[in-house]
Formats: structure tokens, C-alpha cells, sequence
């Protein structure tokens, strides 16, 4: 057993003894004109709230021995106010029982939620490998809703023998429809990147899953990209915020500018709306050892301040980024994003780093 649930069921024993303590002693100082017998029910009601069935019945019995021993020290044992008190702290214990066995059933199911939730995170927000040849990968991700830690921004990362190819998208809309097409998007995408011979083969994979499963309903931005381990990059945006580039992030003096495509396309979900003989254009860059790629969501790039103002990520993450070690780096750009923002997501956020060093001989 955990510190902190030894410590709770210990409060969830103390609270009630000591509730039905201060009423015997303040039903002894008062005498037995006043009559604060029926109080003692406090005892079972208060341990409803984080006892299990078995201790509230306890507390009720506690309390009815408190009851009785309180009146035959008074000398009201046998009076009517006695019986009346019984009968309170016995209906008092029957419903605290009922709402006690009503919240064990309602925490049951709530760790059954937690174990999917956790669950559905592993296969949707997998942790990308830590290094794969020369790339070092770090990725973090935030989401808006408190309730649930997954929504409809993604990621994910395939080790091939000479490059990584990862994708970073973000799906239309949220609510557990957005978590659906991420989860189809993510499914495309580990099925066809270790085997297909182009992004555009990635892309069409895709695109069809999206076709057979959204019914039109959604679009997905997205950009998908191989990091070859000789430094260079082909980078397949469908309507998704460009990566950052930081140049010379090894000696801390980094440079950022925007991967920009050579041409914009639609998001995934709207193929309808394109011509059939114009497929989305690569673009190709090349990484120098030390150099950082930073892909993310609109989370980041559109978190406003008070005014209005979008967080300059062009201006401002070069130097977060360029702290040595990549997780500790992403923490800089959340911890900078949040001085401009404020407190508090507005908006699901996925970021993946991908650091470059000198390929090994």
C-alpha cells in the first residue's frame, strides 16, 4: 500500500472517532437537558465519504455505544430521546452503507477508465526511441482536457536500418471522435512506414484509411518526414505547421527558421478537393552535426498571450533549444510558451525534437 493511501484511510478512521469524541464531550458539559445524542450519527456519516462498508458499519456501532454509554452517564438510560437517538444513528448507518458501497462501485469502474486511458496513451502517444544511429529523439505532449491525457494531436517514430521516418499530425476538431482518426492515422502510419519505399506511399496509406474510416467528416494536418542518418531530411506537409530548424544549436548560438514546403497542399481527409495530378511536394534540407528539428502542433505556435498575440516561435525557441540534453530542452520550450500564454493548455500540444550529431565511421 501506497504512503498516501496509508495516510487517507488513516484520516478516513480518525475524522469520524474524533467527530463523535467532541460529541461526548460536549453532550457531557452540557448535561441531558440538552440532548446531543442523535449527533453522534456524524461518526458513520463522515467515515461514508472514504471508508469501506465494513468500517462504516463499525462507526455506527461505535456511535451506538457512545449513545448509550453518554445517556446512562447522564441518567437519561432508558428514556425515549435514547431510543429516538438509536433509531437516527441506525438510519444514518444504513445510508452512509449504501452511499459508501455506491462509491467503491464508482471508484472500481473509474480505475477500470484510468486503465484504458492509459492504455489507448501507449498506443496513440507511444515514447519514440531515445536514439536511433546519429538522431536523438525526445518528444512531449499536453493536453487541454484534464480529464483525459490523449487527444487529437500525434505522433510517432519507425526505426528503419538508415533513417527514421515519423509523422507529426494534428486531427480537425476534438472529443473522443478526434481520438478515433488519431488512432486510425497513427494505425496507417506503423503499418505502411517500415515498408514503403517513399513518403508519398505513407501518404497514400493514409489518406485511404482516413477515406474508409472518417466518411469525410474530418481533415487531418500532418507532416510526415524522413531523417536519414547522413544528415539528410525529406519533409511531406499536408497543411501542418513547417518544422523549426535550429541551425547551430551545438554551440548554443542557434539560428531557427521554418522547413517550409515548396508548395502547399491540403490536409489529409480533403483529397477530394485536390487534382488527382498534383501530389503533395517533399522538400529536402540538409541537418549539419548538432543542428535540431523541432515538429509540432498548432498548440504551441497559437498559444496567445492576454492580447491576443501568438507565441513567436520563430524568435523565441532557438534558445530553449538549444539546452544540450533534448527532453530537458522541450521542458524550456513548454516553460517559455507558458511565461508568454499564461497557465493552463488551451489546446492540445505534441512536440518531437530531433537532435543530430556526427554520424558515427
Amino acid at each position: 500500500m501506497s504512503e498516501t493511501a496509508t495516510v487517507g484511510r488513516r484520516r478516513s478512521t480518525w475524522l469520524p472517532l474524533g467527530a463523535m469524541s467532541l460529541v461526548t464531550a460536549a453532550d457531557y458539559g452540557a448535561g441531558s437537558d440538552v440532548g446531543l445524542l442523535p449527533v453522534y450519527a456524524a461518526g458513520p456519516a463522515l467515515a461514508a465519504a472514504r471508508s469501506p462498508i465494513r468500517s462504516v458499519v463499525a462507526m455506527g456501532l461505535v456511535a451506538a455505544a457512545l449513545c448509550l454509554a453518554s445517556a446512562a452517564i447522564t441518567g437519561i438510560l432508558g428514556h425515549v430521546r435514547v431510543y429516538v437517538a438509536l433509531l437516527a444513528i441506525g438510519y444514518v448507518t444504513a445510508g452512509a452503507a449504501y452511499a459508501a458501497a455506491r462509491r467503491q462501485r464508482a471508484e472500481s469502474e473509474l480505475v477500470d477508465v484510468r486503465a484504458v486511458a492509459r492504455a489507448l496513451e501507449g498506443f496513440l502517444l507511444p515514447a519514440p526511441p531515445r536514439r536511433a544511429g546519429p538522431l536523438r529523439l525526445s518528444a512531449s505532449y499536453v493536453s487541454a482536457a484534464r480529464s483525459c491525457r490523449v487527444g487529437g494531436d500525434l505522433y510517432a517514430a519507425v526505426v528503419l536500418p538508415d533513417r527514421v521516418r515519423l509523422i507529426v499530425a494534428d486531427v480537425q476538431g476534438k472529443g473522443l471522435g478526434a481520438v478515433r482518426i488519431a488512432g486510425t492515422v497513427i494505425a496507417a502510419f506503423r503499418e505502411s512506414a517500415p515498408y514503403a519505399d517513399s513518403l508519398q506511399e505513407v501518404e497514400e496509406r493514409i489518406e485511404r484509411a482516413l477515406d474508409r474510416s472518417a466518411d469525410g467528416e474530418r481533415f487531418v494536418t500532418a507532416v510526415v518526414a524522413d531523417l536519414s542518418y547522413d544528415g539528410t531530411m525529406e519533409l511531406l506537409n499536408r497543411g501542418h505547421p513547417a518544422p523549426l530548424l535550429v541551425r547551430g544549436a551545438s554551440d548554443r548560438q542557434g539560428e531557427a527558421e521554418l522547413a517550409e514546403p515548396p508548395a502547399p497542399a491540403l490536409p489529409f481527409g480533403m483529397a477530394a478537393l485536390a487534382r488527382a495530378d498534383e501530389p503533395a511536394p517533399t522538400a529536402r534540407f540538409t541537418l549539419a552535426p548538432g543542428e535540431r528539428v523541432l515538429f509540432y502542433t498548432d498548440g504551441l505556435s497559437e498559444a496567445r498571450d492576454r492580447n491576443g498575440d501568438f507565441y513567436p516561435l520563430l524568435e523565441q525557441a532557438a534558445a530553449p533549444l538549444a539546452e544540450p540534453d533534448p527532453a530537458s530542452a522541450l521542458k524550456q520550450l513548454r516553460s517559455d510558451a507558458d511565461r508568454h500564454a499564461g497557465p493552463g493548455p488551451s489546446d492540445d500540444s505534441a512536440l518531437l525534437l530531433v537532435d543530430y550529431s556526427a554520424p558515427r565511421p
